[in-house]
């Protein structure tokens, strides 16, 4: 055989067939629907509503945040099951289950809510468990089987879906509870019609891994990524990792101090960052579009890690997300009703650390361990993270019924964030023990 027919050779393999073409791509796309929906709209949606159907049902800002917290420990607490599931079920089966359990809480909190523990069952636990089905693990799962080179993008694009959804969610639903005379009711029935549609996308469009449809990981075969110097960058492991030695190693811990000083900070603000904004005195529209700027930067905190990631050594990438959390609780403490950009800017800022660090998290993950036993560490990852952080909310409303004010709050998330920094300064690139 010709050098000329080898190298031709090689090249087709390098760009999938015209035929077939790569799915991967495709697939993002579906992902970043299912997430728009099933995170988007009764988490981000699910924050406005809330505020509506607090003139309702009136309960101590301690016992509101805590719906956020029973959400967020829902979302985390089963994710070793969420993993178990996937890898017993397959991906579309575990989809399913959490659009069921989001419609179930959806239409719970339209048709029975009317006192505080309703609240908190309708949203806390059957709405939050849903969200973990249906969203985070099952999606990075999916992005890390069918992308190795372009992991840290294709996380990213993946993941903006959640900041898309906040920036229309949070104003359409406030426009849809003024529409209403603040009938919050009917706003939970349309989060329950999206997540109907979740499903029924997921059923159709999802495929686990590309060798479902006879493809590569990237869309190039192992011969041709070997044969390509500049498909290796040396960020991502070539080690067949465990979960035991993954375990022991400190590594793995780091990327758990990282994720603490992450999400701490999302829970806390995504429960009380419009309270804290009406509290200083901004209309209920101008909140609503804070929020929808916060997402917005979470949009782009996503775009700007994931090409990043690609690139440099990711614990530089995840310190600097941590970075921005700590500048926007600096202005967030500055928020009064008369510097609406401040406001805007602490929002934009917070989002944008939130979206930044929490690609590098998922990313760093799977680069260091493999994507073999990606869903087992996740899933212990994102449990041990709602363990520490969930109770963020609680502790936001807490410190506020005591202070009459939210600046403890901002200022405990900067001493999580500067110890996150100092942790993953140490988060190089672990090396597999051969015994």
């Amino acid at each position: 055989m010709s050098t000329s027919t080898v190298d031709h050779a090689v090249s087709n393999k390098l760009t999938p067939s015209p035929e077939r073409g790569f799915y991967g791509w495709k697939l993002i796309g579906v992902l970043w629907f299912i997430y728009f929906l099933n995170m988007g709209f009764p988490l981000y949606g699910g924050a406005v509503i809330n505020t509506y159907m607090l003139k309702q049902i009136p309960m101590p800002r301690s016992i509101f945040g805590l719906g956020f917290t029973l959400l967020n420990l829902c979302i985390g607490v089963p994710s070793v099951l969420i993993a178990a599931t996937i890898l017993k079920w397959g991906i579309r089966r575990t989809f399913a289950i959490g659009s069921a359990l989001i419609f179930l809480g959806s239409m719970w909190m339209a048709f029975v809510a009317s006192q505080p523990w309703h609240y908190l069952v309708g949203f806390g636990v059957l709405i939050g468990s849903g969200i973990g089905f249906g969203t985070m693990m099952p999606i990075s799962t999916v992005v890390t089987r069918w992308f190795k080179r372009y992991r840290g993008r294709a996380m990213a694009i993946t993941l903006t879906a959640s900041g898309f959804a906040g920036l229309a969610g949070a104003p359409l639903m406030n426009k849809v509870l003024a529409a209403a005379a603040g009938n919050w009711q009917l706003a939970w029935e349309v989060v329950a019609c999206a997540s109907v549609l979740a499903a029924v996308v997921a059923h159709f469009a999802v495929k686990e891994r590309p060798e479902d449809l006879g493809q590569d990981v990237d869309g190039i075969s192992s011969e041709a990524a070997a044969a390509n110097p500049q498909t290796d960058r040396g960020l991502v492991t070539k080690d067949e990792w465990t979960p035991g030695e993954a375990y022991r190693s400190p590594a793995f811990w780091i990327i758990f101090l990282g994720a603490i000083a992450c999400q701490f900070p999302f829970f806390f603000f995504t429960a009380h960052w419009i309270l804290h904004l009406r509290g200083a005195g901004m209309s209920p529209a101008n909140a609503a579009l804070a929020m929808g700027l916060y997402t917005m930067g979470g949009i782009c905190g996503r775009l700007l890690a994931g090409p990043l990631l690609d690139r440099f050594a990711p614990r530089y990438v995840f310190m600097l997300g941590l970075l921005l959390f700590i500048v926007g609780s600096v202005l967030a403490i500055q928020v009064t009703s008369s510097n609406l950009p401040v406001a805007f800017a602490a929002a934009i800022l917070y989002g944008a650390g939130f979206g930044w660090s929490f690609v590098s998290e998922n990313t760093i993950l799977a680069n260091f361990f493999g994507a073999k036993i990606f869903p087992k560490l996740n899933g212990t990852l994102l449990l041990l993270a709602a363990l520490v952080c969930s109770p963020a909310g609680i502790i936001g409303g807490k410190l506020f019924d005591v202070y009459r004010s939210y600046k403890p709050a901002f200022e405990l998330n900067e001493v999580l964030c500067v110890m996150g920094i100092v942790a993953l300064a140490f988060a190089r690139m672990p090396k597999r023990k051969i015994s």
